[in-house]
């Protein structure tokens, strides 16, 4: 079976504070931990009501400190907004701290609105446009030392410098990431749970043309997937309803707590918009254990992903935790640690 890992965005939801999703995201690490899920990645996004944590690498600490096994990264940390030295040295302390435990994983999104991005970067540079390829090379060279002569930052090290940098993956949603992830030797990625680009092309695309590097010498091809798992297919649907809703609300620009099955099951849908949600469902895999990993197989077999990385967003807490537990069941995972 194949290994499978977690994506955490600490949902918000109208019935969670966002202090209470921050506990939930440790709680939930704990619980997958046990259970057999490789790593535990948390994302990070800014001025969304729905999202909690804007700082992964906070979370990491937290989430490494309460757990004995399980990877924790971050699935990531949007480089445009962070100078490349400041990510080398919080993620050589964490790698420090928990050593083998820590995965480095990079997005080019700002992952936030443009006046937020403003705020984040405006007292770092005035650099304008896509710069995430300048970034990641700066973040690279704080790890090689491999500055040109001369060079200023000759004289700086990033601390600890007994420690290396953790594993450096590449997140995307498009074939830029696949490209470029191939391109340096570095882990890859896809985000099939949003995405609208062809997550079989940018996955083949990274593993046929990866090239071997001092940063991994095989690939490694990461799916991360929206999967919602329950003992029915109708209390599956139940708690799909919440996802269904809050995605027709993102479509629309308006980021908000997650709502209740409830509120999703009152809400008074157009046919325009039972259509949207019929269309989204193409990246969302609901139903009992059986039937989500009967869902995924053609996807898996056609991208031929290393590891599957589950989103799974529901309004009740212990509901997601028993979505893991189902997911883990069904795919083996107690078999596979054992």
């Amino acid at each position: 079976m194949i290994p499978l890992s977690v994506l955490d965005l600490s949902v918000v939801t109208t019935g969670t504070k966002p202090a209470a999703a921050l506990r939930n995201s440790i709680d939930l690490a704990r619980h997958v931990d046990g259970l057999g899920y490789v790593r535990y990645w948390l994302a990070e996004h800014h001025n969304l009501a729905s999202v909690a944590s804007p700082a992964p690498d906070v979370m990491i600490g937290q989430i490494a400190a309460v757990t004995k096994r399980i990877r924790v990264g971050s699935g990531g940390v949007m480089l445009p907004n962070h100078a490349p030295l400041v990510v080398a040295e919080r993620f050589k302390m964490l790698e420090a701290l928990f050593p083998g435990r820590i995965d480095l994983g990079l997005g080019r999104a700002p992952g936030t609105d443009d006046a937020t991005a403003y705020a984040l970067r405006s007292r770092l540079d005035r650099r304008e446009g896509d710069d995430f390829l300048e970034r990641l090379h700066e973040l690279i060279l704080w790890e090689t030392r491999n500055f040109p002569p001369g060079h200023p930052y000759n004289s700086v090290v990033a601390m600890p410098v007994d420690t290396p940098l953790p594993p450096i993956w590449l997140l995307g949603s498009s074939d830029y990431s696949s490209e470029l992830a191939a391109q340096v030797g570095m882990g890859f990625a896809f985000a099939h749970h949003f995405a609208t680009h062809d997550a079989v092309d940018a996955m083949l695309h990274y593993r046929s043309h990866f090239k071997p590097s001092g940063w991994r010498a095989v690939p490694h091809a990461i799916l991360a997937v929206a999967a919602i798992a329950a003992d029915t297919d109708d209390e599956a649907e139940k708690l799909a309803s919440s996802f269904d809703l809050n995605r027709l609300r993102r479509d629309r620009g308006q980021y908000l707590p997650l709502p209740s099955v409830e509120e999703a099951q009152a809400y008074p849908y157009s046919d325009a918009e039972r259509a949207s949600i019929a269309r989204n469902r193409s990246r969302l895999f609901v139903g009992t254990p059986a039937a989500v990993r009967e869902k995924l197989q053609p996807l898996i077999a056609a991208s031929q992903p290393d590891e599957l990385m589950v989103i799974t967003a529901v309004y009740d807490h212990e509901a997601r935790k028993k979505s893991y537990s189902l997911l883990a069941d069904a795919f083996g995972l107690a078999k596979a640690a054992a």
